[in-house]
């Protein structure tokens, strides 16, 4: 799906796909009778769906899960839904109550810290293991910095490796 090509309606492929990933999100939290509001924005080439507390109560943080394995897994249903509606496949990325946008600011942290170690001591610099969401921002925060990074190992233990200059 392209950001730019605007349907009959004048909406966007991923101001369609964001809609959709809403009302799917809202059916489920309307089925396990959850409170909860959805945001929905369109940038950086994906549709971004949030769902935030809402003025009849919080969110269950039980729906982030440990670790945010809970978050995950309804991110890949929500993707699953948006992809049996269009037929192509989703980037629709899900936030709950605030936790990518927390963690996400934690690893720009992290990964400015492990910048400026590899700067300092000219030594490679290697990383936690990470969720393919928390690599990807290491790897710009890394990139806007000026240096390189990969990623090395196997999935769950896939880590990002950042690169002296």
């Amino acid at each position: 799906m392209t950001e730019q090509a605007p349907g009959r309606s004048g909406v966007t492929n991923l101001e369609r796909e964001g809609e959709i990933a809403a009302d799917f999100l809202e059916k489920l939290l309307d089925i396990a009778d959850l409170d909860g509001d959805i945001d929905v924005e369109v940038g950086g080439g994906r549709a971004a769906v949030s769902i935030v507390d809402s003025e009849e109560g919080q969110v269950p943080r039980s729906l982030v899960g440990s670790g945010g394995k809970t978050l995950d897994a309804l991110q890949e249903l929500m993707r699953l839904a948006v992809q049996a509606e269009t037929g192509e496949r989703s980037r629709a990325m899900l936030d709950i109550a605030g936790h990518r946008a927390e963690r996400r600011s934690a690893l720009e942290s992290k990964a400015a810290d492990a910048v400026a170690e590899a700067k300092k001591t000219g030594a490679k610099v290697e990383m936690e293991p990470m969720t393919a969401f928390e690599r990807k921002v290491v790897h710009d925060v890394v990139l806007a910095a000026g240096l390189t990074s990969e990623s090395e190992g196997a999935e769950p233990n896939r880590y990002v490796v950042v690169l002296p200059e």
